[in-house]
């Protein structure tokens, strides 16, 4: 892997640069200590940015509006629930780490989600969905090579 890295006329720009991402990220799949590295980078950015731009400044209360006939039957309701705000102020608290950790969390492992986000915070979310278990998955794929030997 590291002479076709290394050799720029029979691989592609591509498939070099896609085996640089994998030496880079894991030793090609041989240092598990790098891909764990690079798991708790991604996911300590994650959070940094959850606190400072994804998470809301309040968690917006929900309104259920109904009706229920005179005689019985069926009630429906209808749930509203503001947009989520940015936030103002103090944006680095324990409360706010203790969120952004959850939801790191959830999205790196556990795969749940039930937390309001801004729509910035979505898309933090959305990125550590694909990049954090990428990481975990290339220290799990070389740990397996260290014991298989």
């Amino acid at each position: 892997m590291e002479m076709r890295r290394r050799d720029r006329t029979g691989t592609t720009r591509a498939e070099r640069g896609l085996l640089h991402d994998y030496w880079l990220l894991s030793g090609y799949g041989l240092r598990a200590v790098w891909a764990l590295g690079w798991l708790t980078v991604a996911m300590t950015g994650t959070i940094v940015l959850l606190m400072g731009l994804g998470l809301p400044k309040n968690d917006p209360p929900q309104e259920a509006i109904g009706t229920v006939p005179a005689g019985g039957g069926t009630v429906t309701f209808d749930i509203e629930k503001d947009d989520p705000q940015y936030p103002t102020g103090d944006r680095f608290t324990g409360e706010r780490f203790d969120k952004a950790l959850s939801v790191t969390l959830n999205s790196a492992v556990f795969r749940s989600f039930g937390q309001d986000l801004t729509t910035s915070g979505t898309y933090i979310e959305m990125a550590s969905r694909v990049t954090e278990p990428v990481s975990l998955g290339l220290a799990l794929l070389a740990a397996r090579n260290r014991v298989k030997r």
